[in-house]
């Protein structure tokens, strides 16, 4: 099977092709029943493969695209999002996240820099010969302040970034293990810069798990400017 196809088909593609198959199993029970009525055992026989195959295939569709929901594909270095600051205030900052397939995401963040963390899932080494990918799912954005002293005590920003839900491959994971017996290891990874007006950064998430991120050349300047203007 190949894995690094199923896991590049949108969350909707893998319920709709689920949904197709559940009606294919609905279908395969009526014929089944009809089979067993006038005493055709041996086709009845076939047809309860059939449906139990399209059943099988109904839950392992619908379980991945439900499992995958705010995963991505991890390759030698991914783009997760952009960001772009605009002051409000003194450590006040108006931030527009831009991620890769157009979407975008308005929101405050107080703090001299912002943080972005992300959730990486890595396999054993039998699923990784088999071709299935790492995969990586952003978890939360946030402020942070230079000051260790004022951190502890200034107004924070946290910013949920992750669509998990019941059925999330971290929660899986860890509450029922032997689900995913191929997981290897589930781990966070960070990065943040500083915050100066009209900053523009890019943040990529490398193969080897690092989450990295970058200014472009004029928010390098400002960083590195005394004022930060």
């Amino acid at each position: 099977m190949d894995w690094s196809a199923l896991l590049r088909m949108p969350m909707t593609v893998l319920l709709v092709l689920a949904a197709v198959f559940l009606l294919l199993t609905l279908v395969q029970l009526v014929v089944l029943r009809r089979h067993l009525h006038s005493g055709r055992r041996l086709a009845a026989s076939w047809r309860a493969l059939l449906c139990l195959l399209c059943c099988a295939l109904a839950l392992l569709l619908g379980g991945t695209g439900i499992a995958l929901r705010g995963y991505r594909l991890l390759g030698e270095e991914t783009p997760v999002v952009d960001i772009d600051a605009r002051i409000l205030s003194p450590q006040r900052w108006a931030l527009t996240l831009s991620w890769p397939d157009g979407s975008t995401r308005q929101v405050q963040l107080s703090g001299d820099d912002w943080r972005v963390e992300a959730v990486v899932l890595k396999w054993k080494l039998p699923a990784l010969l088999a071709g299935l990918p790492p995969l990586y799912r952003l978890d939360r954005l946030s402020g942070r302040y230079d000051d260790a002293a004022q951190e502890a005590s200034a107004p924070r920003t946290v910013i949920d970034l992750g669509e998990a839900s019941a059925f999330d491959l971290l929660n899986l994971s860890k509450q029922y293990p032997q689900w995913l017996p191929e997981v290897d290891t589930i781990y966070g990874s960070g990065a943040f810069l500083p915050l100066v007006d009209q900053g523009h950064y890019s943040i990529s998430l490398m193969r080897t798990g690092a989450l990295v991120a970058r200014p472009d050349d004029a928010t390098a300047q400002r960083i590195g400017s005394p004022l930060g203007g």
